[in-house]
């Protein structure tokens, strides 16, 4: 059985990570409650979630555990930072945990070039500033954001008190036609089996915070899982593309051993 290990801040949507180990077979999803220290979608707060120390102290518990990967179960303590912040960030994880490591913003990355998608549309909890830099993290990584719809919560406890109605509505707020994806860029959302609902919805595949962290975890342990309720992101049963490289970094960089992606 595979052993996945989360970071995930505070009490939220934490809940959504034992629904998904229901749904998939032999994974084991452990997740470790980090600290936070205030809960608002400010940008200071929200880099103050993803600071060094407070990852650290989660990390002996998913050691404990027998963590094959760890991931950063959030987007906003993620992007935040910037696309080498970002990568700062991971590495330094890594080097806490000795197991690969990444986090939730890079899954969305990896997640939207797993599926071939081009475009996206973001379909943000966040203020439209904080969207913003979201897309900007997205272009670093080469994607097309097409659109971005931000619904302006001022917390992680009003996204975790959405019920799935809201989250629809949110979602196809945000759709276009000429976005391949959407993007629902919150962990604090509960959305785990859900997908598949939002796709036949809007008609085409959806991204979801808790979703693509579960992914990119299984990634990083070399490891292959599939449920039709978690969209379409887990339903395809090809191995899974090499990491992509950054904006304006050739596919050279993608495939060597030098500093890119996390886990390679």
């Amino acid at each position: 059985m595979t052993t996945v290990g989360f970071l995930y801040p505070g009490h939220f949507a934490e809940d959504d990570f034992p629904r998904m180990e229901v749904l998939l077979d032999a994974v084991r999803l452990v997740v470790s409650r980090t600290d936070v220290e205030e809960d608002a979608y400010g940008i200071d707060a929200l880099m103050r979630t993803g600071a060094p120390e407070r990852l650290a102290a989660g990390v002996e518990e998913l050691q404990r555990a027998g963590a094959e990967s760890v991931v950063w179960a959030s987007c906003g303590g993620s992007f935040l930072y910037g696309w080498e912040g970002a990568h700062e960030q991971t590495a330094a994880l890594a080097r806490a945990a000795g197991v690969p490591a990444s986090s939730t913003s890079f899954g969305f990355a990896h997640a939207v070039r797993e599926l071939d998608a081009e475009r996206v549309a973001v379909a943000s909890t966040y203020s439209e500033r904080v969207t913003g830099l979201f897309a900007d993290f997205l272009h670093a990584a080469g994607i097309d954001v097409a659109v971005t719809r931000a619904a302006s919560l001022g917390s992680a406890t009003e996204a975790a008190a959405w019920d799935l109605d809201r989250v629809k509505e949110l979602a196809a707020a945000a759709d276009r036609p000429e976005a391949d994806v959407v993007l629902l860029p919150d962990t604090a959302l509960h959305t785990a089996g859900h997908e598949a609902e939002l796709e036949e919805l809007l008609g085409k595949p959806v991204l979801t915070g808790n979703q693509v962290t579960v992914r990119e975890g299984l990634r990083l342990a070399g490891r292959r899982a599939w449920s039709p309720r978690l969209g379409r992101l887990f339903a395809a049963r090809e191995a899974p593309p090499a990491p992509v490289a950054a904006w304006g970094e050739g596919r050279e960089r993608a495939h060597s051993g030098r500093r890119g992606w996390p886990g390679k």
